[in-house]
Parts: structure tokens; sequence; C-alpha cells
């Protein structure tokens, strides 16, 4: 667990460095009349993501977290099954994608990572899978006019656009 961290950490910092400046191709700045360049919001999440990763390798190098104190090298059977876990929920997520859309699918996510995976009540569950997708299409759909994919349920969000346009 301990080298696995500090792998992460490295890998995943390089990784916002790459992003960071391929996004800086595109403006990153304010455009006066326009608002924010297209690179804004990659450059800074991925500033964000960086910032993280340091934070992850200072604490390794202090030994703060349980894993940076681990007699495992690398990982154990629990750590490579909750590896296995996630990076299986995020793949059917993405592939939900395109039938469902980002609306449905991380909702669903959402169900099986709260409930399932973190053992939360149903109550919290439920309240985090029908506010996060209201708030993700205020933001996207309405507020930066950015489309997120809708599967079959594109039909269903004619409505709500005839409202707000």
């Amino acid at each position: 667990m301990r080298m696995a961290e500090l792998v992460m950490g490295v890998v995943m910092g390089i990784f916002s460095l790459y992003l960071m400046w391929k996004s800086a191709e595109l403006p990153i700045g304010w455009i006066p009349g326009e608002g924010p360049g297209g690179g804004a919001w990659p450059f800074w999440l991925a500033l964000g993501m960086l910032l993280c990763c340091i934070t992850i390798v200072i604490r390794w190098a202090k030994r703060l977290t349980p894993q940076s104190r681990s007699k495992e090298v690398y990982m154990d059977a629990r750590a490579f099954r909750l590896f296995l876990l996630n990076a299986g929920a995020l793949a059917a997520m993405i592939g939900l994608f395109h039938i469902v859309g980002a609306y449905g699918a991380i909702p669903l996510f959402l169900i099986f990572y709260l409930r399932y995976m973190g053992r939360h009540s149903w109550r919290l569950t439920g309240t985090f899978a029908a506010v996060t997708p209201v708030l993700m299409f205020l933001f996207f759909e309405i507020a930066l006019q950015k489309t997120l994919p809708k599967g079959f349920t594109d039909p269903w969000f004619e409505p709500i656009f005839a409202f707000f346009y």
C-alpha cells in the first residue's frame, strides 16, 4: 500500500501537468464579451488535481496516512478488490453514458458508490443521487450552455429547454 500511494500521487501529478500544458494551448484567461477561454476549466481543474497530488506525496513522505505506514509494499488483497470494484463501477458509468446519458449514469454510479461501497443511508444516497444530476443540468446545460450526453432520454429534456429558451 505504501508504494501504491506514492506511485499514484506521482503518476497523477505528471498527468495533471500534461493536462495543464494541453489546455494552455487554448485561451485560459477571460475573453472580454465571451467569458472564460476554452482552456480555462481544464487548466484550473488540472491545477487543482496537481495540488492534491502534491499533498498526497507530502502526506506520504511524512507518513500521515495509514497507507504510508503500511507494511504492504504495493497492495493487499482487500485494496486490490476495492480497486477492481472502483474501476469496474467507473467503466460501467462511462459505458452507460451513451445509453442512459450522463443524467442517468451518474445517479446510478452514486447509488452504487454511496450505498454499497460507502454503506451510507438510503436517505443520503437518494438525496445525492437526485440532487446531483439536477445541479449538473443547471450548471452545464443552462449556465454554461454545454450539452452533456443524454442517451435515449434526450426527448425528455425538450420541455425543459423550451422553458429556458
